[in-house]
């Protein structure tokens, strides 16, 4: 395939790249530097170039503290810029997948999120990532999908793996045990986005990692595979965090990957499983 990726800069953007150099595939990475999605022109300019097959839409601003103080931006990257990709792509024919968040619920249910059920973000950040989403229904005619994903992890750029094990020398470690949610590993999420993409499987679906956890057990198990004390972490609650975190975080997080569960696709495999391989990598 010829894949255009946006947000190749980031974490998920980089396995995504790598992956589908991996499978033989064409590939344009563009990051924030290289493709603004907010400048209409750009993107457009972009996508008529290239004539991808397939856009692999993880460009976003994901700073979600930050986003609650510059609300514009927020719009203007995810949901905004979501609107120019989504239409580019459409008038290119290439299929469409757009990576989403957690954050478009409020995180009260009291069971694991499916893809019917209503989104109602509670953040910037949450909002402008719903806002994405509904510009994919409007402008993609079909041809393209909304993956959510939670818990993000993996080998390039921020995350909880490499902040715990870069803290791990602290005597005492504290994380909250009230908001739980599935890890995320981008290498994983890579496979599943290009096996959706491959086929031009159409609609929204949750992909992540297997196994639910709260903060406080993730962190827990990043020094366990680390093999490292995992007593020297003790949990907290939300409301004891000093200082406070500006964006609401939903206090449950867990997606049912219900979707791809019952339409016989691959589920990703557990998150131990996939934490042990990070781990051993970022610790050689």
């Amino acid at each position: 395939m010829k894949v255009l990726i946006t947000g190749a800069g980031g974490q998920l953007g980089r396995d995504l790249q790598i992956h589908c150099e991996g499978h033989g595939d064409e590939v344009v990475a563009t990051t924030h530097a290289t493709l603004d999605v907010g400048d209409r022109d750009a993107v457009y300019q972009a996508v008529t170039t290239v004539r991808p097959d397939v856009v692999l839409h993880a460009g976003a601003y994901t700073a979600v503290d930050a986003c609650e103080g510059d609300p514009d931006t927020a719009y203007r990257v995810n949901a905004l810029g979501t609107r120019w990709v989504a239409d580019a792509s459409r008038r290119a024919g290439a299929y469409l997948c757009y990576v989403s968040t957690d954050y478009v619920f409020d995180g009260t249910k009291d069971a694991p999120y499916v893809e019917w059920d209503r989104p109602n973000p509670q953040s910037v950040y949450g909002l402008s990532k719903w806002g994405g989403e509904q510009e994919i229904a409007v402008h993609t005619a079909g041809d393209g999908s909304v993956v959510r994903t939670s818990w993000v992890c993996g080998e390039h750029g921020s995350n909880m793996v490499k902040t715990a094990l870069r803290l791990a020398d602290r005597p005492e470690l504290a994380f909250v045990d009230d908001q739980r949610g599935h890890p995320s590993f981008t290498a994983d999420l890579a496979v599943g986005i290009r096996r959706l993409a491959a086929a031009r499987v159409p609609g929204l679906f949750h992909m992540t990692n297997q196994g639910a956890v709260s903060w406080y057990e993730f962190v827990r198990a990043i020094l366990e595979s680390a093999g490292l004390d995992p007593g020297k972490v003790r949990p907290i609650k939300t409301a004891d965090l000093d200082p406070p975190r500006p964006a609401p975080r939903p206090a449950n997080s867990v997606l049912d990957n219900a979707a791809l569960r019952l339409g016989g696709l691959p589920l990703l495999p557990h998150y131990r499983e996939s934490l042990d391989r990070l781990v051993a990598r970022l610790t050689a």
